[in-house]
């Protein structure tokens, strides 16, 4: 078989390819975007959930969440903002405590070692330069923790 027809069929499927991708590039009025602008984005929002009960009876925080129109990852600096849809990440913050982190991802949220009592956890979503663009406050409840008896010697 010669050079020219075993490679013929993957030439001309790349062909197909480069066509189709320069016809659905070519301006279409009654095509919408395939991109929408960060600007006309719809704000960021953030729904946190109530912390799971069983580990809270341990002292243990796990509040799950979701947020809409933003996507939690690790990314950061002045190039993020233009990436749509929109990216950001949490920060997260307990009582009045300075300092707290940065939540870069999906899962739940877990504090551990809070002393028995109330608390308020603060999570803000930030865009990738830490502005904050929408905020929630959740109230945990710690629990006395029980000290199981020591079995008799």
């Amino acid at each position: 078989m010669s050079f020219r027809i075993k490679y013929l069929p993957i030439i001309a499927v790349g062909a197909l390819l480069c066509a189709h991708a320069w016809a659905q590039s070519a301006p279409d009025g009654n095509r919408p975007p395939t991109v929408i602008p960060v600007a006309s984005e719809p704000a960021p929002k953030l729904i946190a959930y109530p912390p799971e009960p069983e580990p809270l009876a341990r002292g243990v925080v796990i509040i799950p969440f979701r947020t809409e129109n933003l996507r939690v990852i690790p990314v950061f600096g002045k190039g993020a903002l233009n990436v749509s849809p929109r990216v950001g990440h949490l920060h997260v913050s307990v009582d009045d405590w300075p300092g707290g982190w940065a939540h870069t991802s999906q899962d739940p949220i877990i504090v551990n070692a809070l002393k028995p009592g109330t608390h308020q956890i603060k999570l803000e979503v930030a865009d990738p330069t830490h502005k904050i663009l929408t905020s929630e406050t959740v109230t945990v409840a710690i629990p006395e923790q029980k000290i199981a008896a020591s079995p008799a010697h």
